[in-house]
């Protein structure tokens, strides 16, 4: 029987996801199909319900609905119970369990596809909302040094660090000499614009959380300008952290540089 998965999000018309599972699927032998599921923003639940109880097999959560998914499923594994998010269903002995695979995905990302060294790299996260949540635990088990979150609220940089044990600052607070940078604020949709100082990019590695088939979100552009040593979007997150997700379904890890590759291809 053809296993059912599926993408949940509002919207979700734009994902990638179900080309990239599709490639996965087509390179590994696995009989399933994976969809979109676009519920009203007040009805993840009743969509999620009735995908599982239709013998729907798994779920990938996307915005806006990773915080109502933890709240949804019956147990979490320790990324998604660090994070306050989920953004992989399973079901496991009737039970579904509820998984984050971003920090998983990002840090292969950043050490795999990229090269850049994480072990003892002065790194700063822009943004303390859920992104962050979802990749500051596997950025510290990386080895990062004096990992700081800084976000434009400090208070709220302030409450995150206090719970992860790790530095916080305000956004204007942000000064240079940082050997890492991470974008995990919504700015890249509609450009920039003053969110930290050119000096904070200048010399460092910056990782946009966002992504553009071409590789040139809003982010990526101006850490470039302002001198940055090397930039990346987080395509390759959303490959990495799929390929996770497939893993935990199908027991299956599939490659991931040809997919990524392909998708960067559609954009010359």
């Amino acid at each position: 029987m053809t296993a059912r998965y599926a993408v949940v999000g509002n919207p979700v018309g734009h994902s990638l996801s179900p080309r990239i599972h599709a490639a996965f699927a087509a390179a590994e032998g696995q009989d399933m199909r994976y969809d979109k599921l676009e519920p009203s923003v007040a009805g993840f639940e009743d969509a999620v319900a009735a995908f599982f109880s239709a013998g729907g097999s798994g779920l990938n959560v996307t915005v806006p609905f990773k915080e109502d998914a933890w709240r949804w499923v019956d147990a979490h594994d320790a990324a998604a119970a660090a994070a306050g998010a989920v953004n992989t269903i399973l079901v496991r002995g009737g039970r579904t369990r509820g998984c984050n695979t971003d920090g998983i995905g990002l840090v292969r990302d950043i050490k795999v596809n990229l090269g850049w060294t994480l072990a003892g790299a002065r790194t700063a996260i822009l943004g303390a909302g859920g992104a962050t949540r979802g990749i500051v635990k596997a950025l510290q088990q990386s080895g990062v040094a004096d990992l700081t979150v800084a976000n434009r609220t400090r208070s709220k940089a302030e409450l995150l660090g206090g719970e992860f044990g790790v530095g916080a600052l305000g956004l204007d607070e942000i000064g240079g000499g940082w050997d890492v940078v991470v974008n995990a604020t919504s700015a890249g949709l509609n450009g920039v614009g003053p969110l930290v100082a050119p000096q904070a990019a200048a010399g460092a590695r910056c990782y946009d959380l966002l992504y553009a088939v071409d590789g040139r979100t809003p982010f990526c552009r101006w850490a470039a300008e302002c001198g940055a040593w090397s930039v990346s979007d987080g395509l390759g997150m959303l490959v990495e952290q799929a390929a996770a997700a497939f893993r935990l379904w199908r027991g299956v890890t599939p490659q991931t540089a040809p997919v990524l590759r392909a998708l960067r291809e559609t954009a010359r």
